[in-house]
This record gives structure tokens, C-alpha cells and sequence, in this order.
């Protein structure tokens, strides 16, 4: 059931985003309600603060005032989220709440894909996309993290290194 589920973004009162989070989850367990609310996230980013005392690591909230959930929408789950203290609305027009798409999931890195690739370091890859279409080379570095590949791609008689998105590359094989 969880496939239909979808991520439904939660406007708040800026600085309740936690407590709002942990209210709709303490009333998930309290209800019983895990086959219709799934995740309850507020996104948060790691920044490198630069002050008179130095560099400090600090966790701040990507979007203050919003909070993530991935539920089924029913009666029931909309209105345990709308009535959550602290909850002002869900986004969208009116009171009908928009799911997010799944490339707006995918850019916020709200939920992980495991990432399949026919090549690997070694391997000769051509450019299926951008500018060097049709171009060869060979694959120097995968970053899973980043889903880019660093291509040694020969131009004008010298190897150069392309960064590339995963999607923009295929396999010899093919």
C-alpha cells in the first residue's frame, strides 16, 4: 500500500516544524494509523557557518515553516495532519492537497534510490546526451552521492575529463 502512498508538503507555524512532526507521529502510534501515514520529515541541510570563534557545523532547516509527509490520502489522515497544533494548511489551492511529483522528490533528496548502473570504472561509455553526444570514453570516477560519472573523453587529440549526470551516459553493451 505504501506504493501509493505520496509526499505532501505541510505549511506551519516557522519554528514548529519539529513539534509538529513529532505531535503527528506520537498520534500515528497512539491511532494506529502506520497503513496511512508512512515518513514525517522536515528537511534539514548541513552548513558551515563562518564566526569570529571560527568554522562551526550547523543543521538548519531547508524550508522553515514546511514540513514533508508521505501518507495515502484520506479523510482520515488529512484531517489528524489538519488538525495537528501548529499545522496552518496543507500546499495546495483551496484546501486539496498537491502531492509532490517524483522529480520534485527525487531534487529534494527525500527519499533514496538505489542506483543501478551497467558500467563502472573501466568501462568505455558513450555520451547519449549534452553537447558531446556521441562521443566515447572511458568511465575515470562514479560519485553515487552527487549521480554524476567523470568521463576521459579524447578531444582534439587529448584526454579530457567530462563530468556527467548518470542519465546522460550508456553502457558499450547496449
Amino acid at each position: 500500500m505504501s506504493e501509493n502512498a505520496k509526499w505532501y508538503v505541510i505549511h506551519t507555524y516557522s519554528g514548529y516544524e519539529n513539534k509538529v512532526a513529532a505531535t503527528i507521529q506520537k498520534t500515528v502510534e497512539n491511532r494506529k494509523l502506520g497503513h496511512l501515514i508512512f515518513d514525517i520529515r522536515v528537511p534539514m541541510e548541513t552548513v558551515t557557518e563562518i564566526r569570529d570563534t571560527g568554522k562551526k557545523e550547523v543543521e538548519r532547516k531547508m524550508f522553515p515553516g514546511y514540513v514533508l509527509i508521505k501518507m495515502l490520502m484520506t479523510d482520515e489522515s488529512w484531517y489528524v495532519v489538519r488538525n495537528t497544533r501548529g499545522v496552518t494548511s496543507f500546499v495546495g489551492p483551496g484546501s486539496k492537497p498537491v502531492p509532490l511529483t517524483e522529480d520534485e522528490v527525487a531534487a529534494l533528496g527525500v527519499e533514496k534510490r538505489e542506483v543501478r548502473l551497467s558500467y563502472q570504472v573501466g568501462d568505455s561509455v558513450k555520451i547519449i546526451d549534452g553537447p558531446l553526444e556521441g562521443f566515447v570514453g572511458i568511465v575515470k570516477e562514479i560519485a553515487l552521492q552527487d549521480q554524476l560519472v567523470t568521463v576521459m573523453v579524447s578531444m582534439l587529440g587529448r584526454e579530457t575529463p567530462v563530468e556527467l549526470k548518470f542519465n546522460q551516459v550508456a553502457s558499450m553493451e547496449k
